[in-house]
């Protein structure tokens, strides 16, 4: 059984990441957990409060989200319910991205779906400060869906790559799956002048096709220019329904989104982004 968990403020975005992930797996027998964090709701308001006037807003505030956390399941079970999916609820009193990353570790979580904004209200972060903290720190893929996105089958994935990374097999496999769930066509698309690969790019690249073999695999070299513009340009003439990088310290994906070039291509990216972990697990 695969485990999804869904971060949640209650807001339409969150909403329409959770649906958007019930259709994604709805043929597969899957377990989602919808997480609500809300120590900041305790916090924020009542600084300068007493332990006891806190632990009493914690309380009411548990309650609050608990009750409010059922009401969204039974919003979205469907009629009939799909038998093959599984609903449990968490109100974490603690932060979002530590709230997520401890039931990540201690519950074995496959995957993190979190719905994403365009262009946040103070325009210096694309996919919300959240976001970017989740793909930074949590050891599981992540899964950002933009807002108003509609569901579609994923039929062609773009996956970015400097063939530099040892690839992990979980991560590749959650990949695989959906590929062959689909029947997608999944694109490694080289970003550089120098067509011919060291013998570590050829392993990982070997590696790659090898893990990814339920799918149709293409290598592509595309000649080096602004790496965003790229991305974007292959989306748009190629029709691509999920576009996939990977989070590793010093990696294609890092020098991006610590560089700014992530945040312009959120701007306008319009379709899901998964990003999987190479980080210790």
């Amino acid at each position: 059984m695969r485990t999804v968990l869904i971060p949640t403020d209650f807001s339409e975005n969150a909403l329409h990441a959770l649906t958007y992930a019930q259709e994604l797996f709805k043929c597969k027998r899957t377990e989602f957990y919808i997480l609500h964090a809300f120590a900041d709701k305790v916090y924020g308001r009542f600084k300068n409060t007493s332990v006891q006037e806190r632990r009493k807003t914690e309380q009411e505030v548990r309650k609050q989200t608990e009750q409010k956390l059922g009401e969204l399941v039974e919003k979205v079970l469907g009629e009939p319910p799909n038998p093959l999916h599984k609903f449990e609820t968490i109100a974490a009193f603690d932060s979002l991205v530590d709230a997520v990353n401890d039931f990540v570790n201690q519950h074995n979580i496959d995957l993190v779906v979190m719905g994403t904004k365009g262009e946040t209200s103070d325009n210096t972060t694309i996919f919300g400060s959240y976001t970017i903290q989740v793909f930074k720190y949590v050891t599981c893929p992540v899964l950002a869906v933009p807002e108003g996105t509609p569901y579609q089958p994923p039929k062609t994935i773009l996956f970015p790559t400097d063939y530099m990374l040892p690839y992990k097999r979980r991560e590749l496999k959650l990949l695989a799956d959906l590929a062959a769930d689909f029947k997608s066509e999944i694109h490694c698309l080289y970003i550089s002048d120098f067509e011919v690969l060291s013998d570590r790019q050829i392993d990982n690249r070997l590696f790659l096709n090898e893990t990814l073999s339920r799918a149709y695999v293409a290598f592509e070299t595309h000649p080096i220019k602004n790496k965003v513009e790229a991305i974007l340009d292959y989306i748009a003439s190629r029709n691509v329904g999920l576009l996939t990088m990977v989070n590793s310290r010093h990696s294609f994906f890092e020098d991006m989104l610590y560089q700014s070039s992530i945040d312009k291509l959120g701007l306008k990216i319009k379709i899901p982004f998964l990003v999987m972990q190479n980080l210790p697990r």
